[in-house]
């Protein structure tokens, strides 16, 4: 896995209906050995990695389905707990505002001829969102052998090879 891919991504398309999808992914976690967990709404499918084996950046794979004239579009997103991913975004929207309040604030003293010695602090928001990214793709490493799990589980489920974008 690449390691300026966010969230990877895929696209299948398969001859059958939705609802046959639907049914077809039912029965075989129902089957199989491996203790995955599921949720379902309409058109939506969660895999999640069994709860024994789950940790604070094991991946989940989310499944849209759509229909269309030749049969189903399923498209698949890996992402991280929505916890992991909420604790992220606040993070870099934190960092991004102070940068900005921060910027704002030391460009409008030093233009007036006044000391600016705030600029200095956008330096080190600027590292602390480097760590921060740092962080969120060591997170991603040590996630990836259980994407790559939920990504086989799924090839075969359908019996397909599919290529994660």
């Amino acid at each position: 896995m690449s390691s300026f891919r966010i969230r990877p991504r895929f696209k299948h398309l398969v001859t059958k209906k939705v609802e046959e999808v639907e049914c077809e992914i039912i029965a075989f976690l129902e089957d199989t050995q491996e203790i995955y967990t599921a949720g379902f709404l309409q058109g939506h499918t969660h895999l999640l990695i069994p709860v024994k084996e789950r940790h604070f950046w094991s991946p989940q794979l989310h499944l849209s389905t759509e229909q269309t004239e030749e049969g189903t579009i399923i498209r698949g997103l890996y992402g991280p707990n929505p916890t992991v991913w909420g604790l992220f975004f606040f993070g870099y929207l934190a960092l991004g505002m102070a940068f900005f309040f921060t910027g704002i604030w030391g460009l409008s003293k030093w233009s007036l001829g006044q000391p600016a010695g705030i600029l200095w602090a956008l330096p080190i928001l600027a590292a602390a969102a480097l760590g921060l990214y740092l962080i969120a793709q060591m997170g991603q490493k040590v996630g990836a052998e259980q994407m790559y799990r939920l990504h086989h589980f799924y090839e075969e489920i359908f019996e397909d090879k599919v290529k994660i974008n």
